[in-house]
């Protein structure tokens, strides 16, 4: 084995113990809500350290998931090829990773912008780390417990360009707090035997799937609307953006019914992807509609 191939190979790993494109998605949203902040002007180098310091301390607080989780992770199939697990990465070298990205993260945070938005993203990390993974095997709320350090993005980014928690943060913090519950309950539903296999207890019924799961998420939809409404009703954003709020906000109510009425894995796979697509809209539409000071 080449040396090239070997320091590749290792990338790989590092790379997929921080969860790299998921955690891209995440401080997209990040850096949504700094953009948001009024006087707040797009500036390159800002909006590069906000994504570097936003990867590293996401990808910490996966890396600390992984290790904790790493004997559960054996017994799932789409985490049993993952770096620990497969033995390709020590616990020891996954720790050192996981403090120098935290550290690097978090000083980038505090130096670049301030230590506000470094010392919620420490709170993210503990939150998520040592709070939200260990709490999976306990019992269901485990998905309210992590849908806070999973909305947390949205006020780190808030607090770094306005260095204060305001109600404009507080109303980004909402919609994403809000979208974690359909999200990680359709994962859940697809992933059921799996999780049920690894002891995880991420549904709000004893009995796993159902229809008073899918009407919860329905529900949570619902709320999403006036939620995706709120940035323009506090003058963040212009109509244009309230407008796609609605409609996209209806769209993804519409694929929660649609669990309700069909309760099977296909309809909570199409749900699942929905959030993704749900999220990357609303958010392209409140950055391109901000209300100009």
């Amino acid at each position: 084995m080449s040396l090239s191939y070997a320091i590749a190979s290792r990338v790989k790993d590092y790379f997929m113990m921080m969860k790299f494109t998921l955690t891209f998605m995440v401080v997209f949203s990040c850096v949504v809500a700094y953009l948001l902040v009024p006087g707040v002007e797009f500036n390159l180098i800002k909006v590069l350290l906000l994504f570097a310091g936003g990867i590293l301390v996401s990808g910490s607080a996966n890396i600390i998931n992984q290790i904790l989780e790493r004997e559960t992770d054996k017994l799932m199939a789409r985490t049993a090829v993952r770096p620990l697990p497969g033995g390709r990465v020590s616990v020891s070298e996954a720790w050192l990773l996981c403090v120098i990205t935290g550290v690097a993260g978090i000083a980038i945070m505090g130096f670049a912008f301030n230590w506000l938005s470094a010392g919620l993203s420490l709170l993210s990390l503990v939150l998520y780390g040592f709070v939200y993974t260990p709490w999976k095997k306990w019992n269901s709320l485990a998905v309210l417990v992590g849908a806070v350090p999973g909305a947390f993005p949205m006020l780190i980014g808030w607090a770094a360009g306005e260095n204060a928690l305001s109600i404009g943060g507080w109303s980004l913090f909402a919609i994403q707090f809000l979208w974690q519950f359909p999200h990680f309950w359709a994962i859940a539903w697809v992933a059921h035997k799996d999780y049920t296999r690894a002891g995880f207890r991420l549904m709000p019924s004893e009995q796993g799937p159902g229809k008073m799961i899918a009407l919860q998420a329905a529900m949570y939809t619902l709320l999403m609307i006036p939620a995706g409404v709120a940035p323009y009703l506090l003058g963040l954003t212009g109509y244009i953006s309230a407008i796609v709020a609605i409609l996209i906000g209806g769209w993804y109510l519409w694929k929660a019914i649609q669990l309700y009425r069909k309760a099977d894995v296909p309809s909570a796979r199409k749900l699942m992807f929905g959030s993704y697509i749900y999220l990357a809209v609303i958010l392209l539409a409140f950055l391109f509609d901000k209300v100009k000071l």
